[in-house]
């Protein structure tokens, strides 16, 4: 039995959009990598990349910079196969409906290049070390980000749950060496709440490789480590939307999406991530809202965008304006999110939202010509849930 995707790539949702900022010359490599994060957050990818590389260049012994530019390549990886917003992340559809094209040579070399780096000299200061909670720390942390790349990125997924295996038991050392370390949380929270979600027999597994489970404790060092305020706390919080989500809190998801958006004010993606909590949660007026910000930001963004994201904005805003009754706008929305370059889940799920919208009309014959639609290109998407919503409908 292989080991849950969930439990591999569980990491992944903890550097959610790192990126960076202009030249700055005579800066430490903290306050680079400190100005990098503000980038990172407001989706300046390329800045981030070369900021952090000059805090590798300046401080080339430490591993929290080249972890951090390590982290921003993959992101950047995963922004271009357009893998990086909740709903990638919510249990539906398999990482099949994400491009899996391989990643550009000169950045899939960087990449391993940095997080090995960081690896080797935080296993230097676990060495030198062994009680130090910063150390395990460093290197349960460089780990993690090697197994969310080696499985999101490569698809091995048992070198990933290797890797993940040694990346909570370095960061739950570091707890166990200094319980006021609220940052090593994220990650063993994370990997805590999602093998609690798993079914027996694969949460029995995870158990046995050494994995903790508990689904409100994992949230709660989660939390915890947003309420901090240390370096990854904006990355608990973006884990935090994610958790929140699979829950059905949505109230509490949109909360945290609104400090971030206070704090991340060019970052349009949290804008797209506040509708759709919204529209989860029945609250399509909010919903409609903010999403028709988020789609004039877009067309004003000259900045690149993940694979597909129109049609995406147009598919979330046609939903909300779907459950407002409001057919004309809803269905100009849902057109555009059915035009080439549209994702196979997007335009599956465009198409479910049409069937809706025929039943509305009293259309039965509409409806299941869309819901038809729906069935066969969320199956070839491998959306189970959406296959299953259009089938009900037929």
């Amino acid at each position: 039995m292989r080991p849950h995707r969930s439990v591999i790539t569980a990491a992944g949702i903890i550097w959610l959009i790192l990126a960076a900022t202009p030249s700055a010359r005579g800066q430490t490599a903290t306050e680079l990598r400190d100005r990098a994060e503000q980038f990172a957050y407001n989706l300046d990818h390329e800045e981030a990349q070369r900021l952090l590389r000059q805090a590798v260049a300046t401080e080339p012994n430490n591993p929290r910079n080249h972890r951090a530019l390590a982290s921003s390549i993959w992101l950047n990886i995963l922004f271009r196969r357009g893998a990086v917003t909740v709903d990638h992340y919510l249990g539906s559809f398999s990482r099949s409906t994400v491009d899996m094209k391989q990643p550009p040579a000169e950045l899939d070399a960087e990449f391993k290049k940095e997080v090995a780096t960081a690896i080797e000299l935080a296993e230097r200061q676990v060495a030198a070390s062994p009680k130090s909670a910063e150390a395990h720390y460093e290197l349960g942390t460089a780990v993690g980000l090697q197994a969310s790349y080696t499985a999101s990125v490569e698809g091995k997924l048992m070198a990933g749950f290797r890797a993940a295996r040694r990346s909570y038991d370095e960061t739950e050392q570091a707890l166990d060496l200094d319980p006021s370390r609220k940052d090593a949380g994220l990650i063993v929270g994370t990997y805590r709440y999602l093998v609690s979600t798993l079914s027996f027999p694969v949460r029995m597994m995870a158990y046995v490789a050494g994995f903790g489970g508990g689904k409100e404790r994992g949230i709660k060092m989660v939390e915890d480590t947003a309420r901090a305020g240390k370096e990854n706390r904006t990355d608990a919080q973006f884990a935090l939307v994610l958790l929140y989500n699979r829950e059905r809190r949505y109230d509490d998801a949109m909360k945290v999406l609104a400090d971030l958006r206070k704090e991340y004010p060019r970052n349009r993606l949290v804008l797209l991530e506040a509708g759709a909590s919204a529209t989860r949660g029945s609250r399509p007026a909010d919903a409609e809202a903010l999403l028709s910000e988020g789609i004039a930001m877009f067309a004003k963004d000259p900045r690149p965008k993940i694979p597909g994201e129109e049609q995406l904005w147009h598919y979330k805003r046609g939903a909300a304006r779907v459950m407002l009754k409001r057919r004309d706008d809803a269905m100009a929305d849902l057109q555009v999110a059915m035009t080439p370059g549209a994702a196979g889940w997007v335009m599956g799920r465009a198409n479910l939202e049409m069937a809706r919208l025929a039943l509305q009309q009293g259309d039965t014959a509409g409806a299941k010509r869309y819901a038809s639609a729906a069935a066969s290109v969320c199956g070839r998407s491998a959306d189970p849930i959406c296959v299953d919503e259009a089938k009900k409908l037929m």
